[in-house]
């Protein structure tokens, strides 16, 4: 009788994680859209009024943290915790990876590093633009000088994650497996074993008996 393998898929985000990231996506592009204007300021009134575009980037931007705060609230929030806890442990051989640009060995985590990266860069500037939008809002507290540094970090900060949102669209574009993950939840056995084998291993998943490592690489690939 033939061994069993294992599943053939397996849940890499559950619905609270989905939900959380594309509630998150959609406030983030709002606030790309709603900057322009701002920055530029020659485009206001061209589709709405000045104030109605600044309200809608104000409540949009102190939004921006909730569906993640949700997310790690309740049991229902036990695998978005369990993964925060993940992408805030780094081994040496993932320090190395990154700092070689991917040219060293690597039995990759759930997250490789980077996409650890990206998940810090992308918490940390959201608290930054929060503290230096409440300031720009709110400024009557605040000395000039406090306020002139928030804008110039605040429009620095908003510049610097639009690069990285757009390269993290443009890689998960060319990445249409791991973009179905954050769809449906699930992978394929594997697509783990290949890219996250650390995970894979952590999971007990096996590779098919009578299948090569090659042959599972191309059942990732193919389309």
């Amino acid at each position: 009788m033939a061994r069993d393998s294992g599943p053939a898929t397996v849940l890499r985000f559950s619905a609270t994680q989905r939900v959380a990231h594309w509630v998150n996506a959609l406030l983030f592009l709002v606030l790309i859209v709603t900057a322009i204007p701002l920055y530029f300021g020659s485009l206001f009134g061209l589709v709405l009024e000045r104030h109605v575009v600044e309200m809608v980037h104000l409540w949009c931007g102190l939004a921006l943290p909730v569906p993640l705060v949700v997310s790690m609230l309740g049991p229902w929030g036990a695998p978005m915790r369990a993964d925060l806890a993940r992408v805030s442990r780094w081994s040496h051989a993932e320090v190395e990876w990154l700092r070689r640009l991917g040219r060293s060995a690597l039995r990759a985590d759930k997250f490789n590093p980077g996409q650890k990266l990206n998940t810090l860069i992308v918490g940390a500037t959201i608290l930054v633009l929060l503290a230096t939008g409440a300031m720009l809002q709110w400024f009557s507290p605040f000395p000039v000088a406090w306020r002139a540094g928030a804008t110039d970090v605040h429009d620095l900060f908003a510049l610097a994650i639009t690069v990285v949102i757009a390269a993290h669209v443009i890689l998960a574009l060319t990445h249409p497996r791991a973009l179905a993950a954050m769809v449906r939840g699930r992978v394929s056995a594997a697509w783990a074993r290949r890219y996250a084998p650390g995970w894979a291993d952590e999971l007990g998943l096996e590779a098919p008996r009578g299948s090569t490592e090659r042959e599972e690489a191309e059942k990732v690939t193919s389309p």
